[in-house]
């Protein structure tokens, strides 16, 4: 009985476990999408081993709490909510300027869907692609406009471009 709700216990933890990988774009991609969302997120708390974000995705508002990162460098503890818009615009407002817009495409490649964010505001001219991952050590293919891998490299955190 102790062993079942370990493994449930377990399987719980790595539903909250975010892995991913992060590249700068170098080459031509919006071609590829087969869709995009215009975003707008700010930060509440943005400590380095803690953030607590409000993400505007078009229509949609989401809290999320993400925690540091995991030895492995690529994985880390994130939780996120949906919350109505109304409530979202005003928590907006508490961020105090650590807003960040951007227009995020989703390509799919080789299994996977990439993420493509083009920053506008004060870091337009920015494009970063994010891969999610089942495991920290999944290999996989990467497009042909994938540039340098920047995972793990603290400036292209959403939380440094504010």
């Amino acid at each position: 009985m102790v062993y079942l709700a370990l493994i449930n216990y377990i399987l719980t933890i790595n539903m909250l476990l975010e892995i991913e990988r992060k590249f700068l774009v170098s080459g031509e991609f919006k071609d590829a999408a087969f869709k995009s969302k215009h975003i707008i997120q700010g930060y509440l708390c943005d400590q380095e081993n803690r953030q607590v974000r409000i993400r505007i995705i078009d229509n949609k508002s989401f809290i999320t709490i993400k925690g540091g990162l995991e030895l492995d460098g690529i994985s880390r503890f994130e939780w996120e909510k949906e919350i109505p818009n109304d409530e979202a615009l005003q928590l907006i407002k508490l961020c105090e300027g650590r807003i960040i817009e951007k227009i995020r495409y989703y390509i799919n490649h080789q299994g996977k869907v990439f993420e493509v964010d083009e920053f506008k505001g004060k870091n337009l001219g920015l494009t970063l692609c994010e891969v999610e991952l089942d495991s920290s050590d999944e290999s996989i293919d990467l497009p042909k406009w994938i540039g340098k891998e920047v995972t793990g490299d603290k400036r292209y955190y959403n939380i440094s471009l504010i």
